[in-house]
C-alpha cells in the first residue's frame, strides 16, 4: 500500500484544499465550539472527492460530501429507531452514507432528463447525450445476460469508467487501522488483560456472550487485527456499532455502494475507494498495511484474486485482469468482459498522504496531540507538553452536492418533479439556509445530534418522520422507492411490482427495464428486513453482494451484526411509516417539534 510523497500540488493535497474549502462554507452553528468552561471542541471530518479524467489536461475534482462527527447510539438503543435515528454518526460512515444519497440522487436527475428527452440509440448502447458526468446507463437491450439467467439484467446504471473516487479524513479511522497511534499516545503502553470472553461483559450485563468478545475501541490495544467497536468512554453503554477501520475494510470487497445503491447502480471498478488521504502523522504504515492489505501482514490477504460476478455463470474466484480493463475502451463489449467488470472483488485502495503543515493551516479543529507545543500560559512544566482541554463535538454537519443540472430550470414544471411520487412529509433538505456552498449547489444540508436532525429528539417518542436525517435507512429506502416508483408510473408497473404488459408505455425507452428480478422483488418489500433479506432463491446482484459480504466479514475476525433495527416498514400505499409492532409513526411527536431561535 503505497504512500505519496507530501507536495502542496499533489492530488491528494489537492483533494484536501477542496474538502477544507467546502466546510470552511459551512454554517457557524454545524461547527465545534470553545464551551464557557474553556473547553475546545474537536471533530474529525471526511470528504468524498470525484476525480473525473485522472492525469489529463480535462482534469476535473468535484466534492460531493462533507461530513463531520464523532458519537455513536449504544446498542440498548437500536431497537427503538424505528429506521429514523443513525445507528453511527461517526465523519467517514456519514460521508459513505452521503456519498450515496448523492448517488441515488444522481440517477434520480438522470431518468429525469431522459423523461424530457426522446433521444433513441438503436444500437444497443449508451442514450446519448450522457445528462451526467459521473454515471451512465444502459439501455435495455445491452442489460441482458445470457444463459440460464437470460431473464436477469445487470443494474441499469454504472459509474462512468473515467471516475475515481476518493476519500478524505482529517484523522486516522477509529479501530485497528490507528492502533498504534493510540500506543504511542498512552502513558504507559503496557498491554491490558484481556477481557474472559466465555462471559458476558462486566459493564453490560445484557450483552450476549457471543457478543462479548468484541473489544472496545481504544482498549487491549496488544490485540491487532481484530474488529473492535466504536471507541467510547470506559462508563458508557456498550455498543456494537463496528469500527470506521472495520467498516472501510469491509468497503474495499462490498465497494462503496449501500444495499439501496447496488440494486441500480452496476458494481464496477470504480464502484470502490482508489485512495485514502490523510495526514502523514495519522497514517501508521504497519496500522493501515494490516487493517486495509492483502499483504503477509495484511488481515485482508485471504481475498486476494476473489471474485463474485453479478452473473452466476462467471466463475467466482476468477483472478482480475485484462476484462475488467474492458470497460476504459469505447465500443461494445462482450458479455463476458462486461459480467468480469460487473463483479464484487477485494479491491484495496491506496493509503494517500498530505504534509502535516498543510493539515494546521487548514484545520483548526483537529484534536491536539501530546507532542503538540505547549500553549502560552499553560503549565511550566516542559517535561511533558501540556495541551488545552478538549472534548470531541456533539453535532455532526452533513453536506451533499445537488445531483447534476440535467435540463433547464422551469418553475411551472420543477414543483412537479422536486420530490418522488409518493407523499414525501420531509422536505426541508437544508438548501434554504445554504442554497449553494462554495460555488456548489446543496442537495442536502443538515445538523445532526444524537442520530436525528438537530432540534429534535431520538428518545422518548422519537424524531418523528421530520426529524430524520435523510441519511438514516427509512429515508434512504423511501428515496430508493421513490425512484423505482417514478419509474414504474412511467412504464405500467403496478403498486404491487407487477408489471402490465399490456400497457405501451411499458417499452418506453426511457424507463428502468423492470424486468429485473431483483429491483421488482426489492419494490414489493414492506418492512426493512424483507427489502434487506429477501425471500426465496437470490441471484444477481444481490446473491453476489451476500456471498462477497459474507466472505468479507468471515476474514474480519469478530464481526457481530448490530441488529434489532428490522422489522419496521411503509405502508406504500399511505406513504405512511409503521414501527415493529405496527402501529404507525407520527411525522412530529409531541416534544419533538423543532426550537425557534
Amino acid at each position: 500500500m503505497p504512500e505519496s510523497c507530501p507536495d502542496a500540488n499533489s492530488l491528494p493535497s489537492r483533494i484536501a484544499v477542496l474538502v477544507h474549502t467546502h466546510f470552511d462554507g459551512l454554517p457557524k452553528r454545524s461547527k465545534p465550539v470553545l464551551r464557557d468552561d474553556g473547553t475546545a471542541e474537536w471533530i474529525p471530518m471526511a470528504g468524498i472527492v470525484l476525480v473525473k479524467g485522472a492525469n489529463t489536461p480535462a482534469e476535473q475534482l468535484t466534492c460531493v460530501t462533507v461530513t463531520t462527527g464523532a458519537k455513536c447510539l449504544p446498542a440498548s438503543q437500536i431497537p427503538h429507531c424505528n429506521g429514523l435515528v443513525l445507528h453511527d454518526c461517526h465523519a467517514e460512515i456519514l460521508a459513505m452514507r452521503a456519498f450515496n444519497y448523492w448517488l441515488l440522487s444522481e440517477c434520480r436527475a438522470v431518468l429525469i432528463s431522459e423523461q424530457h428527452q426522446s433521444f433513441i440509440d438503436g444500437e444497443g448502447e449508451l442514450n446519448p447525450p450522457a445528462p451526467s458526468p459521473y454515471i451512465r446507463r444502459w439501455r435495455r437491450q445491452s442489460q441482458k445476460i445470457t444463459g440460464p439467467e437470460s431473464n436477469a439484467l445487470f443494474p441499469p446504471f454504472e459509474i462512468c469508467p473515467d471516475v475515481d473516487i476518493y476519500m478524505y479524513c482529517t484523522c486516522a479511522p477509529c479501530g485497528d487501522a490507528s492502533m498504534e497511534l493510540v500506543m504511542e499516545a498512552q502513558d504507559d503502553p503496557t498491554p491490558w488483560a484481556l477481557p474472559n470472553t466465555t462471559s458476558t461483559s462486566d459493564t453490560d450485563p445484557e450483552l450476549p456472550r457471543t457478543d462479548a468478545h468484541i473489544l472496545s475501541g481504544r482498549g487491549h490495544f496488544s490485540k491487532l487485527g481484530i474488529v473492535r467497536r466504536k471507541p467510547a468512554r470506559a462508563d458508557a453503554e456498550s455498543t456494537k456499532s463496528k469500527s470506521c477501520s472495520d467498516k472501510i475494510a469491509l468497503r474495499q470487497v462490498t465497494s462503496l455502494l449501500s444495499y439501496e445503491s447496488s440494486l441500480l447502480v452496476a458494481v464496477t471498478e470504480n464502484a470502490y475507494v482508489k485512495g485514502l488521504v490523510m495526514p502523514e502523522e495519522e497514517i501508521s504504515k504497519s496500522g493501515c498495511e494490516r487493517c486495509f492489505g492483502g499483504g503477509q501482514n495484511g488481515r485482508m490477504r485471504g481475498l486476494n484474486g476473489k471474485v463474485w460476478p453479478v452473473n452466476a455463470e462467471v466463475d467466482a474466484g476468477t483472478s482480475l485482469g485484462s476484462n475488467e480493463q474492458a470497460g476504459r475502451n469505447k465500443g461494445s463489449e462482450s458479455d463476458s468482459q462486461r459480467c468480469h467488470r460487473h463483479s464484487y472483488a477485494f479491491r484495496p485502495f491506496e493509503i494517500l498522504s498530505i504534509p502535516n503543515s498543510l493539515l494546521k493551516s487548514l484545520w483548526a479543529f483537529r484534536k491536539p496531540r501530546a507532542t503538540d507545543p505547549v500553549f502560552d500560559g499553560e503549565s511550566k512544566d516542559t517535561s511533558r507538553p501540556q495541551v488545552k482541554k478538549t472534548k470531541p463535538g456533539t453535532i455532526s454537519a452533513v453536506w451533499v452536492r445537488a445531483p447534476t443540472p440535467t435540463r433547464p430550470s422551469n418553475p411551472a414544471t420543477d414543483s412537479q418533479d422536486s420530490g418522488t411520487n409518493l407523499p414525501t412529509p420531509v422536505t426541508d433538505n437544508g438548501t434554504k439556509i445554504l442554497p449553494v456552498l462554495r460555488g456548489s449547489k446543496t442537495g442536502l444540508f443538515e445538523s445532526i445530534i444524537n442520530g436525528v436532525r438537530q432540534g429534535h429528539k431520538a428518545s422518548g417518542p422519537g424524531p418523528g418522520i421530520r426529524g430524520a436525517s435523510a441519511l438514516c435507512r427509512a429515508r434512504m429506502w423511501e428515496l430508493w422507492r421513490g425512484i423505482t416508483s417514478d419509474t414504474f408510473q412511467c412504464t405500467g408497473v403496478s403498486e404491487t411490482g407487477a408489471l402490465n404488459k399490456n400497457d405501451d408505455r411499458s417499452l418506453k425507452e426511457t424507463s428502468l427495464d423492470f424486468e429485473n428480478k431483483e429491483i421488482s422483488t426489492a419494490f414489493q418489500a414492506s418492512t426493512y428486513r424483507e427489502f434487506k433479506e429477501p425471500k426465496g432463491v437470490l441471484s444477481g446482484v444481490v446473491l453476489a453482494r451476500r456471498q462477497a459480504m459474507n466472505a468479507a466479514k468471515d476474514i474480519l475476525d469478530g464481526w457481530v451484526p448490530n441488529d434489532g433495527d428490522e422489522e419496521w416498514g411503509w405502508r406504500w400505499n399511505r406513504g405512511e411509516l409503521f414501527d415493529a409492532r405496527g402501529d404507525p409513526v407520527v411525522m412530529d411527536p409531541k416534544g419533538s417539534k423543532k426550537r425557534k431561535r
